[in-house]
């Protein structure tokens, strides 16, 4: 079993940063390991469906943003670590939400069923 556990959330002011973390212990029944899974961030915001933020490929070569964060967020990863991250910027009031990592075992879209993994979340506040 993978757990992921995400770290960093808090309450900051509009324009400030933050740094969020997604650390991974265990491996999958299968034997596959975190390096092996392209990770994903997700938030969701008070009264709204929990909605994609930043992808990123299993070797950190490739990723992707959702228009509402690209150019603000950066998501990274460290493989020896087994930690993938999210670099916040220029925060807005709309980024208020709780944050997930995700590992994703299935190609296809950003829906649930293709993540085998989800931390716990983290609570980011953003204060205007």
């Amino acid at each position: 079993q993978v757990q992921l556990v995400e770290s960093g959330g808090g309450l900051v002011q509009a324009g400030g940063s933050l740094r969020l973390s997604c650390e991974a212990s265990g491996r999958a029944a299968s034997g596959r390991t975190f390096s092996s899974y392209p990770m994903d961030w997700f938030r969701q915001a008070p009264g709204k469906e929990r909605e994609f933020v930043a992808h990123i490929s299993f070797g950190g070569g490739s990723t992707s943003y959702a228009d509402s964060v690209k150019g603000r967020f950066i998501i990274s990863r460290d493989n020896a670590k087994n930690t993938v991250y999210l670099q916040m910027n220029s925060l807005k009031a709309e980024d208020t939400a709780v944050y997930y990592c995700a590992a994703k075992a299935r190609p296809g879209g950003a829906i649930p069923s293709n993540y085998d993994y989800w931390g716990q979340g983290t609570q980011v506040t953003v204060s205007s």
